[in-house]
């Protein structure tokens, strides 16, 4: 999938404006890099296109994963984004969606195992039918 295709769908979920897509689709993405390792995130950045890979690339020698639970993530993404929480919610699922699309469906479960299960509300409508979550 590439830039264009990847922030328009991100668009089109959350209902907002092009501009908007982008800094929602920033602010999820950047979260997310906090909250994984700095491998996982690298693998994943493999997959998305060259202008979201820069968003979500660890520094050097960066592996460490923040640990916080899904009402700091989106907490996080709201003062990214500039949203409400009820907004920044809409749009992690929205992400997490496109993302589910946008690489393989073993990356995407790569990344799902990294989260604890208090985040199953965004990112279980981004499962593929009769995918399950695994936890690790």
């Amino acid at each position: 999938m590439n830039y264009d295709t990847f922030v328009d769908q991100v668009t089109q979920r959350t209902r907002t404006s092009p501009e908007q897509g982008v800094a929602l689709t920033r602010a999820v993405l950047q979260t997310l890099a906090e909250r994984l390792t700095g491998g996982e995130m690298l693998d994943l950045a493999a997959q998305l296109p060259r202008p979201l890979q820069v968003v979500v690339k660890p520094a050097p020698g960066d592996e460490s994963a923040q640990r916080f639970g899904a009402a700091e993530f989106v907490a996080r993404v709201a003062q990214r984004a500039g949203v409400t929480e009820p907004a920044a919610r809409d749009a992690a699922r929205a992400v997490f969606t496109t993302l589910r699309e946008a690489v393989s469906g073993g990356e995407f479960d790569d990344v799902v195992t990294q989260l604890p299960r208090d985040y199953r509300e965004m990112v279980e409508p981004a499962m593929a039918p009769g995918a399950t979550l695994r936890r690790g």
